[in-house]
């Protein structure tokens, strides 16, 4: 490894829930989890994950939009990783 992961998040064009379980269901390297403490790529959705329990007004309100999607980056190869998210959003 050369350089260090990142943390970033991202929303779909589409900002429906729908459209982020699609995106979610279809990576095939970034694997699906809320814990980021690994070296693995991993992603979540916190509509449906972290902040579930938070009405969707208040989450909105606070920019957590329903496509909103949080990518934590490991020590895959970049190019490996940009490929998978490409595929999965079609």
């Amino acid at each position: 490894m050369h350089d260090f992961g990142g943390m970033m998040s991202f929303e779909l064009k589409d900002e429906s829930t729908e459209a982020a379980i699609k995106v979610l269901k279809g990576t095939k390297i970034i694997a699906l989890a809320e814990s980021l403490g690994g070296v693995e790529s991993l992603i979540n959705h916190p509509a449906t994950m972290t902040h579930a329990s938070v009405p969707r007004e208040e989450r909105i309100k606070n920019g957590l939009s329903d496509s909103l999607m949080r990518l934590s980056i490991g020590i895959e190869d970049a190019e490996d990783l940009i490929e998978d998210l490409r595929q999965a959003i079609g």
